[in-house]
Formats: C-alpha cells, sequence, structure tokens
C-alpha cells in the first residue's frame, strides 16, 4: 500500500500566514484540518517511537490520511525504526534548504513522515525561531492529512512540552516498570498543570499478562486524584486505550527495521495496536 497524496502546497500563495495558507488549502480542499496527536512518555526506552510508527499504519489501513512527523527534533529515530534515509529532513525545511514537500517521505506502510535531524545541539534548547518554524509547518500540513502524529521525545524538556502543546490530544505511552509508570505519571501532571488538559490517552506497553495495562492506568488515575490539583474543581481523566502485550516479534521487527504491522501482523502485540488505533478519537470530518 503506498501513501495516498496529500494536496500540494503549490497553489498557496506564498505570501499568506501559514495560518492563512492553511485555511485556503482546507477550503479548497473541502475538508476540515488533521486532528493532531502528541505521542509522548515520561522516559525513553518504553517503545513510543515503535507504537508511533505501527499505529500510524494501522490508521492508514483504517483509511485515513496520516502524515508522522518527528519531534525529537534533537535525537531523532524515526528513520531507524522505518529503515529510511531520507535526502532532506526538518532541519533542511527550517534553515531553507529544501521546500516542506521535498521533505515528506513515503513510508511503508502507506503513510507519510517527516523525519528530523538526530544529533542537532541547536534543538537541545526550544528558540523563538524553532517555535515559529514548527508552527508554520503544521499550518501548512493539517489541511493536507486526516491524522497528524507527533512523536515526540520523552520528559518534560521545553521542547517535548512545546511540541506537545500543539495537539488537539496526547498519546502518553508507558509500561508497568516503575520508574516508566512514575515518570509517566510526572509528565502527566506538568502537562495538566502547564497546558490544562483534562483528558489525556494512555497506552501500556510491554505488559507480561492480560489486564496489567488497566491496573497501571488505574494506579496512575489514583494518585492523579490525589495529587493533581486543578483550578475550580477540575480532573485530570485517563482515557486508557488499551496494553501492548510482551511481544517477540516486537523484537524481531524493530531489528530489522521494519513496521510490526506488516511484518508480523497477526502477532499479539500487533493486534492490540490495531485496537488501540480503533480507539482513538474519531475524526469531526468522518
Amino acid at each position: 500500500m503506498t501513501a495516498p497524496n496529500p494536496t500540494p502546497l503549490s497553489n498557496v500563495p506564498a505570501s499568506a500566514s501559514p495560518l492563512a495558507a492553511a485555511a485556503a488549502s482546507a477550503n479548497a480542499a473541502n475538508r476540515t484540518q488533521a486532528r493532531i496527536t502528541a505521542v509522548t512518555s515520561g522516559k525513553g526506552g518504553v517503545g513510543k517511537t515503535m507504537v508511533s510508527a505501527n499505529l500510524a499504519a494501522a490508521l492508514a489501513r483504517r483509511g485515513e490520511r496520516v502524515l508522522v512527523i518527528d519531534a525529537d527534533l534533537g535525537l531523532a529515530n524515526l528513520d531507524v525504526v522505518l529503515n529510511l534515509q531520507p535526502r532532506a529532513t526538518l532541519h533542511d525545511v527550517f534553515t531553507g534548504k529544501v521546500t516542506l514537500d521535498a521533505a515528506l517521505v513515503d513510508a511503508p506502510g502507506g503513510f507519510h513522515v517527516l523525519l528530523a535531524g538526530s544529533g542537532l545541539v541547536e534543538y537541545s534548547h526550544l528558540t523563538p525561531e524553532v517555535r515559529e518554524q514548527l508552527v508554520a509547518v503544521l499550518a501548512k500540513v493539517r489541511p493536507r492529512y486526516d491524522r497528524v502524529l507527533l512523536d515526540t521525545g520523552a520528559g518534560i524538556s521545553d521542547v517535548v512540552l512545546f511540541a506537545v502543546s500543539l495537539a488537539d490530544e496526547v498519546l502518553v505511552v508507558a509500561t508497568p516498570e516503575p520508574t516508566a509508570m512514575a515518570d509517566a505519571y510526572a509528565t502527566i501532571k506538568v502537562l495538566a498543570i502547564q497546558q490544562g488538559r483534562e483528558a489525556i490517552q494512555l497506552v501500556v506497553n510491554q505488559t507480561q499478562r492480560l489486564g496489567e495495562g488497566r491496573n497501571v492506568a488505574q494506579q496512575l488515575q489514583t494518585v492523579i486524584d490525589r495529587f493533581v490539583q486543578m483550578p475550580a474543581g477540575h480532573q485530570v481523566r485517563l482515557n486508557y486505550v488499551g496494553e501492548i502485550p510482551s511481544d517477540n516479534s516486537v523484537r524481531h521487527a524493530v531489528q530489522r527495521r521494519q513496521l510490526l504491522v506488516a511484518t508480523y501482523p497477526g502477532c499479539p502485540a500487533a493486534l492490540a495496536i490495531g485496537q488501540v488505533a480503533g480507539k482513538l478519537p474519531v475524526l469531526a470530518n468522518r
């Protein structure tokens, strides 16, 4: 399955602002703008990028036009997971070396990706220029897709928090491991207090037994109810969207740099990811 061709940007006047350009493209295509989902985690090593890539493929199989943006600007590895060697990256778009269209890459699984460079020190801290450039890129791509997944870095750095702030919803990836749960709680707390998010999606990866993910969600919800104080009596609600079982097929697919849902479509982890895709918020234009 090949990635669907998005609406080209060439028909948008160059003089228009990013938001005006996005509105013009959306009106021309008679479609609402893409729903943006930030996929994030409290700590690294929980399988966040694996989830992002395979979730994109699962959503594409459901008929959605999907773009994944590697928003881990300094430590990008989406290209490694997908075995891609891009000629242009998000960094090249930011610096004006290439156009946005030139940086969009067809990924296996029927979706598009916009990859970031790795080891770029200039993205270790958020600058006003990076803010503006990322906002402009999102404004241009939103009218062209049904869903945009932001594969963010882990933790609560200013780069991660800003990327998450641009999303309509957040999907936190955690594991049952105690430090991963603690870091997931810290991330959820910061997102609730700083961004006022009252609903956060949660997927639990690498579970060892059926129901372990729901138990993790319940434990996190209990701690959140007790220690996260929102104004005016509001509460933070975790929307548990499923668990992905520990599965040797995941390791094999990652080692082979292939999509799990394509290489081992019938394995437990791939089936679970498909179920997660079906539980994400429904698109407004469907």
